[in-house]
């Protein structure tokens, strides 16, 4: 594994999104790269991540692109393209997705339901124009239709255990053991938040995720990710089904079991005052700043009840057990193994 740090995940010319109208909620903060166009928080972060946890509340993820495929082949023809077995998907069933290099390593990942007529997808913002033109790339003779939505339709998530009525209106509804994410009409934003209050941040929704220690692309991932670093197998990744780009290597990874990275979770000490940034070393503690990196951190959060915790992609072969520290001011940082080595 190379040591050097990833890029930032704001890099790249993806154009910025459209401001959220929800920005001129009381109290909204907007949110920073890579969540530009939505607010961060509403002026407390703590409170905010105390309401999700609880199932209140709502996320405004109207900054994600919103792709949909749609034509009786749409589900036959995206089964031959992603990593997951969607040929036979029942409708209003959520699944995940991802479409890889030829190399295997993951360039898109995709959230996704089929409402029996359309399959309605998001993925990270600004990457839609990305999966529009593969996708348009590989249409061939298949009868579908494919349109990006991001600028008509907007994602909003339900936390899990929320009771908020879902508007007839939405366009579709993906629920998985995490929340529901809602496809609205981008113009029924400002009614919806008015009907579902309070409204949270994109900062406490972080903060749950990586509680939760679930992957997101462009933070967890680089340019040579595969899916087995990471976790995706399984829950994006089907083993059983073939007939995707990059197949050859999540075979190849999957009987070997020799990835060469893999995710950790890390409790940080809390005693510094600042979180380590993406893309922040993390060295052995026994080898202090001046030893060797043996990878980086991915995302930091405040947690409401943790305290600072951490994604971060490490070695393969460093001993779960390991003492850590990260970042420049030599944090201390106590791993708990996700994938196991």
């Amino acid at each position: 594994m190379s040591s050097s740090s990833p890029s930032n995940p704001s890099s790249g010319s993806a154009p910025a999104a459209t401001p959220s109208p929800l920005l001129t909620l009381p109290g909204a903060v907007a949110a920073e790269a890579p969540d530009e166009g939505v607010a961060a928080h509403y002026g407390d972060l703590f409170k905010e991540q105390r309401a999700l946890a609880d199932g209140t509340g709502f996320v405004d993820l109207s900054h994600r692109g919103v792709v949909t495929v749609s034509g009786e082949d749409r589900l036959t023809w995206l089964h031959l393209l992603l990593t997951q077995h969607v040929e036979r998907l029942p409708a209003g069933q959520a699944t995940a997705a991802l479409i890889l290099s030829a190399n295997g390593h993951i360039e898109q990942e995709l959230q996704l339901v089929d409402d029996g007529t359309t399959v309605w997808m998001h993925t990270e913002p600004g990457k839609q124009g990305e999966l529009l033109a593969y996708l348009e790339s590989m249409r061939f003779f298949y009868r579908v239709e494919i349109a990006d939505r991001t600028s008509e339709v907007a994602v909003v998530h339900l936390p899990a255990g929320s009771i908020a009525e879902v508007p007839a209106s939405a366009h579709a509804v993906r629920e998985t053991a995490h929340g529901r994410d809602l496809f609205l009409a981008r113009a029924e934003l400002a009614a919806f938040a008015t009907s579902h209050a309070p409204a949270v941040g994109v900062l406490a929704h972080e903060a749950l995720r990586v509680e939760e220690r679930r992957p997101r692309l462009g933070m967890e991932t680089d340019h040579r990710t595969i899916p087995h670093e990471v976790g995706w197998i399984g829950s994006a990744v089907h083993l059983e089904k073939g007939c995707y780009r990059g197949q050859e290597t999540v075979a190849r990874v999957h009987n070997l079991g020799k990835p060469p990275r893999r995710l950790v979770f890390l409790h940080l000490d809390g005693s510094e005052v600042r979180l380590p940034a993406h893309g922040d070393a993390v060295r052995l503690a026994a080898t202090g700043l001046e030893g060797r990196q043996i990878g980086f951190v991915t995302t930091s959060a405040r947690h409401h009840e943790l305290g600072p915790i951490a994604l971060a992609l490490v070695k393969r072969n460093v001993a779960p057990d390991a003492e850590l520290i990260v970042g420049p001011d030599a944090t201390a940082a106590a791993q708990e193994v996700v994938v196991a080595p």
